[in-house]
């Protein structure tokens, strides 16, 4: 994916959204939006809108002198941990519990404060559970999963992080060994080392970060050991949107990415309605 003109008052908006988080002081904000402009105005359209994003939101956590969304990333936390119990008990009961599994992790991208001020987690889990969804690539994903012992799981935000805890915890009981990936460092409100510890996620897998701020997953951004994780992996699980503006052409054999399409640049490069749901196999 590419930066589309849509994507200007996008990263407008996000930016908004970040400021609205990190401080209640009216002219700070318009200060440090107004020093956004040059870097928007700046923005490289050869590449996916991830690389602006990410530089958009280093300078507003060095002008906050914070993380704007540490304390929703915590609140969500919370909040899903409330929701473990019951969605647990859904799997187990499920006929096919990696099926149910994966479409609650898809359920679980809707967390996500980058794009959205509010979200509906009851309605995104019953829509995954009993709704069709758009792509649906979940017999090639199961096939894959049958096929190999190590999974390179890539964890995208805090909250949806705890919907990750219980498809990997399915994929332990089917025997596979699963590493999850978290960001190096805050960027939005994406899982840290911090957030995987907050919901006991290092207990059920060991739990590494790439290094990098960066949203979705920069490649050339990351450490040469996640690199090296990511190239030599015989599959890899992806999720959130970011990831995949950011992997989708990275042609990794074997990726497969679980999102919910939550623009209308990247629902138009599906062909896809906006809040799309997708279990998508990567390109070869």
């Amino acid at each position: 994916m590419k930066v589309h003109i849509d994507c200007f008052p996008c990263f407008l908006r996000q930016a908004v959204i970040a400021l609205t988080h990190g401080t209640e002081d009216e002219a700070l904000k318009e200060r440090i939006l107004k020093g956004l402009l040059p870097l928007i105005y700046q923005a490289d359209v050869s590449k996916p809108p991830a690389y602006t994003t990410t530089i958009l939101h280093r300078r507003i956590r060095q002008a906050l002198g914070t993380d704007p969304f540490k304390q929703i990333k915590s609140r969500y936390n919370r909040i899903a941990l409330g929701l473990y119990p019951s969605l647990k008990e859904v799997i187990s009961k499920s006929s096919d519990p990696l099926w149910t599994a994966a479409r609650l992790a898809i359920a679980g991208n809707i967390i996500d404060f980058g794009i959205f001020t509010s979200v509906d987690i009851e309605g995104a889990i019953s829509k995954a559970l009993n709704s069709p969804i758009d792509v649906d690539d979940y017999d090639e994903f199961k096939d894959a999963i049958e096929d190999v012992d190590e999974i390179f799981y890539l964890i995208d935000n805090a909250g949806e992080i705890v919907f990750d805890r219980l498809l990997i915890e399915t994929l332990k009981t089917m025997g596979k060994r699963v590493t999850a990936v978290v960001k190096g460092s805050p960027v939005i409100n994406d899982s840290t080392i911090s957030d995987a510890k907050e919901v006991d996620l290092d207990r059920v897998c060991p739990v590494i970060d790439n290094s990098s701020d960066a949203v979705g997953t920069i490649l050339e951004w990351t450490s040469p050991s996640f690199r090296k994780g990511f190239n030599n992996s015989p599959m890899v699980i992806s999720k959130g949107q970011g990831n995949f503006e950011t992997l989708y052409n990275a042609r990794k054999k074997d990726i497969y990415f679980l999102f919910q399409a939550k623009c209308d640049v990247v629902s138009t490069e599906l062909s896809l309605p906006q809040g799309a749901m997708l279990l998508m196999k990567g390109k070869d």
